[in-house]
């Protein structure tokens, strides 16, 4: 499948509470690298194997959450046509153009409100830093890893999971206009159309962004990280143990994109994942139905029961 339009997610901006404890999370623990510092006092992280210059970005704030989250689209023409399509639809609230610079390296970013109250952007253009993997550059006779990694050391950011009131406006925003599928999806009440859950992918990914509907507007359940393999999400809980991080609940397994999954806070309650396995999608696949009565097995594969908790705690 040639990959056109919006290409996979770029960032994620979260709000942390107090920035030296943050940051001592999610480059000791979590484990990704601090590259750059801004004049606001926001610090922006990559994971190793990400070449683009930051997927992370830390604000120190009142309340903990999520800013935003950007995209990388395939060019600076799809940039101008998709805001374009993006105002045309009128699902959307705040449109504004982020000058270049305002992200370090990073090029102008088209800013909007979704229809769950949650701040999404898109962008084309932003420095490759390279994974420092090739011992002559970047990408020249590269290792399969670099030397150096620290912590739980995921290879990209990967996902947010997000929830919000108007989960229709949200799913025909990025279906109709910014050409995502729906992979799976939960679906409630007597006759088994309301849906509470969606999974969306713009790749071949089990899912780049997820929404569940809440009575509540743009609030953040989690942002994910890859790992690779269950062995390195069991040696991820060692290390939350070792370190005495909140773990969440896991590690176990999803029946929804069959991921095998950890969960944990950061000091100021934002709940991080990291995962590994899934599926490949493609446009084609039909998309996964779970009904509410089978929520447990749904998220908690193992268990098969839920979590309150984990349904109900979010920033």
């Amino acid at each position: 499948m040639a990959l056109t339009g919006v290409l996979r997610p770029g960032h994620v901006a979260i709000r942390v509470l107090e920035m030296a404890p943050a940051l001592k999370h999610y480059t000791e623990v979590l484990g990704l690298t601090e590259v750059a510092r801004d004049p606001k006092g926001r610090v922006f992280l990559k994971a190793w194997d990400e070449h683009d210059h930051h997927s992370v970005v830390l604000r120190e704030a009142d309340e903990a959450g999520m800013d935003y989250m950007g995209w990388r689209v395939d060019s600076p023409a799809t940039l101008k046509k998709l805001s374009a399509d993006i105002e045309k639809s009128g699902l959307c609230s705040d449109l504004e153009w982020i000058p270049a610079g305002e992200h370090p390296k990073t090029g102008e970013r088209f800013r909007f409100t979704i229809p769950t109250g949650h701040v999404m952007e898109l962008f084309a253009e932003k420095e490759k830093l390279g994974n420092n993997c090739g011992t002559d550059g970047p990408n020249i006779n590269p290792d399969p890893w670099p030397d150096g990694l620290h912590g739980i050391a995921p290879s990209r950011f990967d996902h947010c999971l997000l929830y919000g009131d108007d989960l229709d406006g949200t799913v025909k925003l990025f279906t109709q206009v910014l050409g995502f599928g729906i992979t799976e999806q939960i679906l409630a009440g007597p006759d088994k159309k309301l849906m509470i859950g969606v999974f969306l992918s713009c790749s071949n990914k089990a899912h780049d962004v997820a929404f569940i509907r809440q009575p509540v507007k743009g609030k953040f359940h989690h942002a994910s990280f890859e790992l690779g393999s269950w062995e390195k999400v069991l040696r991820a809980a060692d290390i939350l143990s070792r370190t005495k991080t909140s773990i969440d609940i896991g590690p176990t397994r999803h029946g929804i994109t069959r991921g095998e999954t950890v969960y944990f806070f950061d000091p100021s309650g934002n709940r991080n994942e990291v995962f590994a396995g899934g599926y490949i999608y493609y446009p084609d696949k039909p998309p996964i139905t779970w009904y509410d009565e089978a929520l447990g097995p749904a998220i908690f594969y193992h268990d098969r029961t839920l979590n309150e908790a984990f349904l109900s705690v979010f920033t």
